[in-house]
């Protein structure tokens, strides 16, 4: 079964999901939907199909349905398995056995403003407990930098307040954990009935500087898939031994420490990449993530990447810059920022009105455009925003 929910929805994926006649629970979101094709189960009918299963099988589009599975589902550990990795302490707490000597601490929110920073390691990242995207989650190099920092954060907290359902982003609590430097990587996943992970895509998260905390820019290559591959399923394989998972799909992030230790920074559960991202497996490797998951296909990575050139796709998250308030907003220049991609695959116009961010684009990049990588990390997005009829 599927749960589609705001904030968006692929036409990729609902086309897949007609396709691959995947039962949805009837919500609001799923009727409102442009597509007579979808087999929509009400609530009862949706828990009767999922009780008949020795574990449930379900997708989130997104975290918005995770409440829904809390409350409707307890007859499972499901709940249980949400809690443990949406909750970024106790996640941090799972791991512990893997990474003894890796600090992190909890703190409330109300507690951030008096707190001596003198007594923790430094550096170190702040971010909110239970938290999405990259909201809330800066970085401290020095004691000095704690009032700005929490000024920043409090200044944040109140504009994306309401934003998102508490069980996606809460800023009540925060974590704060030991900076871990090198190159930073989302996997896309699913532990099989067997409680074997698979592996559908691998990206590398790529910052313009080591205080950009931004989600600007993710790529995935052939070179990616074959380096990373085995080092990222033992990491899963450990995960998933300590958690119990079976029938269970994950968002990974993590980071390669420059002594070539892999070490989960966040799992989020019961979904691929945020906001139908995810669909970039198609671009780069045909890879349908909806239906290996439903179907418990295993991608042949030998066969998939034989040959493949050394092109890049990846995805743009092209975020309304924190210091414009959108209501202020009159227009963007889709065109003029489309132009700064040599082969754009698709572009997803998002609502920034609504949400802060202006579209999702999936890129693919060739070899030979490689210095794209960079024009893409310093690009000003406020250079396409117009506020009432002047260009910022």
């Amino acid at each position: 079964m599927i749960i589609l929910d705001k904030p968006y929805v692929s036409q990729f994926l609902l086309d897949s999901v007609t396709a691959l006649d995947i039962p949805v629970l009837r919500n609001e979101v799923a009727q409102s939907l442009p597509s007579t094709g979808l087999r929509l189960l009400d609530e009862a009918a949706a828990v009767a199909h999922q009780q008949s299963k020795p574990y449930p099988e379900v997708y989130c589009n997104s975290e918005n349905s995770l409440n829904w599975l809390k409350q409707n589902l307890a007859f499972s550990d499901l709940p249980q398995k949400i809690e443990l990795f949406k909750d970024k302490v106790q996640f941090r707490q799972l791991l512990a056995p893997l990474y003894p000597d890796y600090f992190f601490s909890k703190v409330a929110y109300e507690d951030l403003a008096a707190l001596d920073v003198t007594t923790l390691p430094l550096p170190f990242i702040i971010k909110p407990a239970v938290g999405f995207f990259s909201m809330g989650v800066y970085r401290v190099d020095e004691a000095v930098q704690w009032p700005a920092t929490v000024a920043q954060i409090q200044a944040e907290m109140a504009r994306i307040a309401g934003l998102y359902p508490p069980e996606v982003m809460d800023g009540g609590a925060f974590i704060i954990e030991q900076v871990i430097e090198g190159a930073e990587f989302a996997v896309d996943a699913y532990f099989n009935r067997q409680g074997q992970p698979v592996i559908l895509n691998i990206l590398r998260h790529e910052f313009s500087s080591a205080h950009d905390m931004s989600d600007r820019l993710y790529l995935t290559s052939a070179e990616i898939m074959q380096r990373y591959y085995q080092p990222f399923r033992q990491i899963l394989l450990e995960m998933g031994r300590l958690a119990g998972l079976r029938d269970f799909p994950m968002h990974l992030e993590l980071r390669l420490s420059d002594g070539n230790v892999a070490i989960p920074i966040e799992a989020n559960p019961m979904r691929f990449a945020g906001w139908c991202t995810t669909d970039i497996a198609w671009y780069a490797y045909g890879i349908n993530v909806y239906d290996y998951y439903f179907n418990q296909k295993t991608p042949n990575w030998d066969r998939i990447l034989a040959g493949m050139p050394a092109d890049q796709y990846g995805l743009v998250v092209a975020d309304v810059p924190k210091h414009i308030n959108p209501a202020h907003i009159s227009a963007v220049d889709y065109d003029r920022f489309l132009a700064n991609f040599s082969e754009p695959q698709e572009i997803r116009r998002i609502d920034y009105r609504e949400y802060p961010v202006f579209a999702f684009l999936l890129v693919k990049i060739a070899e030979a455009n490689a210095a794209e990588v960079n024009k893409i990390l310093n690009l000003d997005f406020a250079d396409y925003i117009s506020l009432n009829g002047a260009s910022v």
